[in-house]
């Protein structure tokens, strides 16, 4: 396996042969990575909320029977402080409505780290979908336990589905993306989403992390991109993932002090001129403005 860069959902999984593709038993017995024994280390944000969201899931692992297995990439949770960070330049792309008015939706949710932190803003709900029932299993207990901590500003809800199957709410929706899947779903998921907001410009807006994907965006006419550029974790972050990842049994996934994102909005084919994109110079610190 290619030795990636960032601890994320990054890989793409070609390797699935008929021997594998279908069968679940992995949803019925642990997956690997997510045990002491896998070299788990548990994250501080778990420790210290006593939720379930830390582990390493390479995306081999990730068979649930769906015909979309074969393109999911591996599981890592989102680093809290780059999830805040995305969070609020998204706000200050200047959202066409209000954030109440906002439907939060994780695709490829895992066991819902990013759910627990967008629950912390008022959207007018929060929506999780996962494909892999164990993960969606974990997730919910994480979702009931924040609820009884009366942690959650927002409704929760963890649906366990195909992402490129689940149709988005009505109203304005922000999609989040920690980088869940390879190319081919991404570009039905954009062709779809052209079609559904087709007379809805400016009501959706999608937050990429980890965008090794970008091209798929860059090849949909109507997604225009509102920001590129490398979003730094946090110092206690930035240490925590890397011991995670240097404890790796076989060192598949190495760490980075940031993750490479990027804001979309969908303005349509006609009639709205390209907002411009600022992005961050990482060497000096500063943002620069592009069309």
């Amino acid at each position: 396996m290619q030795r990636l860069r960032s601890p994320a959902k990054v890989q793409t999984v070609n390797d699935a042969t008929p021997r594998t593709i279908g069968k679940t038993k992995s949803t019925r017995c642990r997956l690997p990575g997510l045990a002491v024994r896998d070299g788990l280390i548990r994250h501080p944000f778990d420790l210290e909320f006593g939720v379930r969201t830390s582990g390493l899931v390479a995306g081999r692992h990730l068979i649930a029977g769906h015909r979309n297995d074969r393109h999911a990439t591996a599981y890592y949770a989102i680093a809290p402080s780059v999830f805040r960070s995305i969070l609020a330049r998204w706000r200050r792309c200047r959202p066409r409505a209000p954030l109440d008015a906002y439907t939060f939706v994780d695709l490829g949710a895992g066991m819902g780290r990013a759910l627990l932190l967008a629950a912390e803003f008022p959207f007018r709900a929060v929506i999780g979908v996962e494909f892999h029932p164990l993960l969606a299993r974990i997730a919910r207990r994480n979702l009931a336990q924040w609820r009884a901590a009366d942690r959650d500003r927002a409704p929760l809800r963890l649906v366990c589905a195909d992402a490129a199957e689940f149709p988005l709410p009505a109203g304005p929706c922000v999609v989040f993306l920690f980088n869940p899947f390879g190319a081919p779903v991404l570009r039905r998921l954009l062709a779809s989403w052209s079609r559904s907001f087709a007379g809805r410009e400016g009501q959706l807006d999608i937050l990429y992390v980890n965008n090794e994907q970008e091209h798929v965006f860059q090849a949909q006419p109507g997604f225009a991109r509102l920001f590129q550029g490398q979003i730094r974790r946090s110092h206690a972050d930035a240490v925590a993932d890397r011991k995670i990842l240097i404890n790796q049994p076989e060192a598949e996934y190495a760490a980075t002090p940031w993750e490479d994102c990027s804001v979309y909005r969908w303005v349509g084919t006609a009639g709205e001129p390209r907002p411009r994109t600022r992005e961050i110079d990482s060497k000096r610190g500063e943002a620069r403005i592009r069309r």
